[in-house]
């Protein structure tokens, strides 16, 4: 007795359709990729903030938190990425700090907690990022004691 697995073919091939129709991946799902001049471009974007005020959960003008404004900047300059902190260090290259181009971004811990802000890089060791609860966002140097104390890893979209 010979059995025929077009059957099971079939199956499989309606299972994989369906789960594709269904569902669309996420910017958290996906690497995005960013030329140099999209990079820059976001990094000129998140500059262009600079005095708006600190928002937990703030992504646009009216008030951002660190990774909103990666995430306006990157999405202003054509490139989707993730709203969350450890998912667009997850989306990221990690390059060495000798490497570093504007709209690069750093991560930093602060609290004790790993990878906590994260910030996107102007060059000439400065940076943009939105800082805390009741601040605004600004420009900081990664060679001030602070935040060289803080810092962990550079990363490239």
């Amino acid at each position: 007795m010979r059995l025929s697995l077009w059957p099971c073919y079939t199956v499989a091939l309606m299972l994989v359709g369906c789960a594709g129709t269904h569902t669309k991946p996420s910017p958290a799902d996906t690497a995005p990729s960013a030329s140099a001049q999209s990079a820059e471009r976001a990094a000129d974007i998140a500059l262009a903030q600079v005095g708006r005020p600190y928002r937990y959960g703030g992504d646009t003008p009216a008030g951002f938190d660190c990774s909103g404004l990666v995430n306006y900047s990157y999405a202003r300059a054509g490139v989707a990425v993730s709203r969350e902190t450890r998912t667009l260090r997850s989306q990221a290259q990690s390059i060495g700090v000798t490497q570093l181009r504007a709209g690069d971004l750093l991560f930093f811990d602060q609290e004790g907690k790993k990878y906590s802000h994260v910030a996107i890089y102007l060059g000439d060791k400065r940076f943009v990022h939105a800082p805390s609860s009741g601040g605004r966002v600004r420009v900081d140097r990664l060679d001030s004691d602070y935040w060289a104390r803080h810092f962990i890893e550079a990363r490239r979209i």
